[in-house]
């Protein structure tokens, strides 16, 4: 790290569970995110500043007023433009070593195969079942740790989902063949810091995971009521003949206390 670096992340630097070694596996990451709206805003700028040294910002959608009620990563200023480069120009104003790129598109099963395959973390901020299921199938073909995290309402969900590290996968807990009832999130209530709280607490584990310190929510689910601030977790195991993980090879998963409030 240069002088600045120094400078720039110098608490982190202080933390002993960080320190210059952490700050090193940071700066050497690559963090894939899917989705630049509510979640994707607080995850990839608290990605950037904390200075992750890649960070794919993958989204399809622009800009609209009504996005800024609650993602912070958009102004008035970036009405009309693609999310993804609106997020990748803040980061920028904010942290410019970091490398962002921009991906205009949506993150289909193909497209991410192709980039989850990169990535050391990634972490699922979009807002429908398909997409999560894509996304979750190419982090267990690869190997690769996914932050996952929902918000509706008052109502928010956080989990770190790894069969390779011995926890389950995303389809363990909400299988593919299901049939949830989505409804578009333009007809949906949300409130506003909810997915502050909950993208705040994604980049997080992100980070634990990168610098190697914590414990990640591996195998439980985190479920935040903000009526009532409400925390409780539940443990999560991975399924033998789930249709996405349950092939052999993968080790035992481990070993977590469920309905534990908090």
């Amino acid at each position: 790290m240069n002088d600045e670096q120094l400078l720039r992340y110098s608490r982190h630097l202080l933390l002993d569970e960080i320190g210059i070694e952490g700050q090193q596996r940071l700066l050497g990451s690559h963090a894939l995110v899917i989705g630049a709206g509510g979640l994707g805003s607080p995850v990839a700028l608290y990605l950037g500043t904390a200075g992750v040294g890649r960070i794919t910002v993958v989204d399809d959608d622009t800009v609209d007023l009504t996005n800024l009620q609650r993602q912070i990563a958009h102004d008035l200023g970036r009405i009309g433009q693609p999310k993804a480069e609106s997020v990748r120009a803040r980061i920028a104003a904010i942290n410019p070593d970091v490398n962002v790129r921009a991906l205009v598109c949506r993150a289909d099963a193909a497209l991410l195969q192709q980039l989850v395959a990169s990535a050391d973390v990634v972490l699922d901020c979009s807002d429908n079942y398909s997409t999560r299921h894509a996304i979750n199938a190419a982090c267990v073909a690869w190997g690769k740790p996914l932050v996952s995290g929902a918000a509706i309402g008052f109502d928010g969900q956080v989990a770190v989902f790894s069969p390779a590290l011995g926890g389950p996968c995303y389809a363990c807990l909400f299988p593919p063949d299901a049939q949830p009832d989505e409804a578009a999130c333009a007809t949906m209530g949300v409130f506003a810091p909810l997915v502050g709280i909950v993208g705040s607490m994604q980049a997080a584990e992100a980070l634990k995971l990168l610098a190697a310190t914590g414990t990640p929510l591996l195998g439980q689910l985190l479920m935040l009521d903000a009526r009532s601030m409400q925390i409780d977790r539940i443990g999560l195991v991975r399924q033998p003949h789930c249709a996405v993980c349950g092939s052999a090879g993968l080790p035992p998963a481990t070993p977590t206390s469920a309905n534990e409030p908090h």
